[in-house]
């Protein structure tokens, strides 16, 4: 309940009154800690809390976006979700997005549950990407380091399975990465394989428990393997992922998105600012865009930094080699000069 204060005249006061039934810790976080959060965002708001009650004081149209942000925090306290400084911020950035989307329903949507873990969807192009992926049957992820591409997909993988709108999940990328190959790294082939491997190994293993997990890849229903494995093969009732596909070529693309089988469904991610492959080399990812881009049932999801739910550094820095990049890219742009040799310089 909202309650607008007569007496003030320069400035139009609010009080939000919260249910008795929630407590206030909740919405407020251990020493405070939510609220601050919520007074760096808004700082042309005064919140003072007194009982149960949050008294708000400043620009009309930021009041509004603060009331409105208790509710959502409401509604995700409401459906059993404990809030935090992150869902805090993340709600923030999605209401001043002005978008028709809730954050409340963006944070609470279920993928997947595991030793009682939730993987849900972060952001609001989380969300979009995890709903193409109901949609379509071929979905490209496209979008920097720690947007949840990977995962995300990986999530729906195991859901599906769980659901058995699929008998079986296979996930594989190409064993390029850093200018490195194969044939210069010690061991068997599968030591030298499982390195590029074992991100996906790693990801599984929040989703299904290690027992599980052996007895269905023992069994063949989880597949990990490089792409040169896809090669002839025909993948029917599947979820395949193909991860870190700025490192395909244009025929192994195309070798990859046509060994889609019936009962079928497909999701590949990749970062096109990432590409590892020799100088001259095309990246596929960036090629089928321009080739797919009209085909019906097939859809592009492109995350940005605001995406990324690791660290929150991790944004920041994604941003600053944006930047860098688009002024290398620039006609004139800052030219990098070399390092003087040790001994060498002015003085």
């Amino acid at each position: 309940m909202t309650q607008t204060d007569p007496s003030t005249a320069t400035q139009p006061t609010h009080t939000v009154v919260i249910p008795d039934e929630v407590p206030m810790v909740t919405l407020l976080g251990p020493r405070d800690e939510l609220l601050r959060t919520i007074e760096r965002a808004f700082p042309q708001v005064d919140v003072h809390v007194r009982g149960n009650e949050f008294r708000l004081t400043g620009d009309s149209g930021e009041l509004a976006l603060v009331e409105r942000l208790v509710d959502e925090l409401l509604a995700i306290v409401g459906r059993g979700q404990p809030l935090n400084r992150d869902a805090v911020e993340r709600s923030i950035g999605m209401l001043r997005t002005a978008t028709s989307d809730r954050p409340a329903d963006v944070l609470t949507m279920n993928i997947v549950s595991n030793r009682g873990k939730t993987i849900r969807p972060k952001t609001l192009n989380q969300k979009h990407y995890v709903e193409a992926i109901d949609a379509h049957t071929i979905v490209f992820g496209l979008g920097p380091a720690g947007t949840g591409k990977t995962y995300l997909a990986m999530a729906k993988a195991v859901a599906a399975l769980q659901a058995k709108e699929v008998n079986r999940i296979i996930l594989t990328r190409p064993a390029v990465e850093a200018g490195e190959r194969l044939g210069f790294l010690p061991g068997t082939l599968t030591d030298k394989i499982d390195p590029y491997l074992r991100p996906l190994y790693d990801a599984l293993h929040d989703m299904v428990d290690s027992e599980s997990m052996s007895k269905l890849m023992a069994a063949g229903t989880i597949e990990v393997a490089p792409l040169a494995y896809m090669r002839g093969r025909s993948l029917n009732d599947a979820f395949i992922i193909l991860d870190e596909a700025q490192n395909t070529s244009p025929e192994q693309m195309k070798m990859f998105l046509t060994r889609l089988g019936f009962g079928s469904k497909m999701v590949v991610t990749g970062d096109t600012t990432q590409v590892d492959l020799p100088g001259g080399t095309k990246s596929g990812l960036r090629v089928v865009q321009d080739i797919l881009a009209d085909v019906e049932d097939i859809h592009f999801s492109h995350l940005t930094s605001q995406d990324v739910v690791r660290h929150r550094l991790v944004s920041d820095i994604v941003d600053a080699y944006g930047r860098f990049d688009e002024r290398q890219r620039r006609p004139g742009g800052p030219r990098r000069e070399p390092r003087p040799a040790p001994g060498e310089g002015s003085g």
